[in-house]
């Protein structure tokens, strides 16, 4: 029997829905790290369905790390302006801006293949492919800039 404890255990460490977290539980025996990877894969299967949809909507967030010596710029496109608001939608744009800031990646598609600072279990890709999931929507990265003064 999987507890409302592991189910929000599993939510807190994915922002997956309660409900796809219960779910991935029963299916994974109650092991968390394999509910965690069955996530993943309902995270890659959704994102490849949206993949035609037209993004319509997104922000554009900004991060200087330090002292002003770096300063990214990045796109973060979705479908509605009602995700786009979504203050995680916000602060998954801010977390990739740092992470060019870091990482300094020549183009999207290194960035997509990268793996993610905050959370280096996981890509760039499987970032997107998870926000596509939580927010129920297509999440792509558009443009970016990474300025540095050295």
């Amino acid at each position: 029997m999987i507890t409302t404890e592991e189910i929000k255990k599993l939510r807190d460490m994915t922002s997956v829905s309660v409900m796809q977290c219960k779910k991935a539980l029963e299916e994974a025996g109650g092991d968390i790290e394999k509910a965690k990877e069955i996530l993943r894969k309902v995270s890659k299967s959704m994102a490849d369905k949206k993949s035609d949809r037209q993004l319509k909507s997104g922000i554009i967030s900004s991060y200087i790390h330090g002292e002003g010596a770096i300063g990214v710029m990045v796109e973060l496109s979705c479908e509605t302006d009602f995700v786009a608001r979504n203050d995680a939608f916000k602060q998954l744009a801010r977390d990739i801006a740092m992470h060019i800031a870091a990482m300094n990646p020549e183009n999207t598609e290194e960035l997509l293949e990268q793996e993610f600072i905050k959370s280096p279990d996981k890509t760039v890709k499987n970032l997107i492919e998870e926000a596509t999931q939580k927010f129920g929507e297509k999440t792509e990265i558009g443009k970016f800039a990474r300025f540095s003064v050295k």
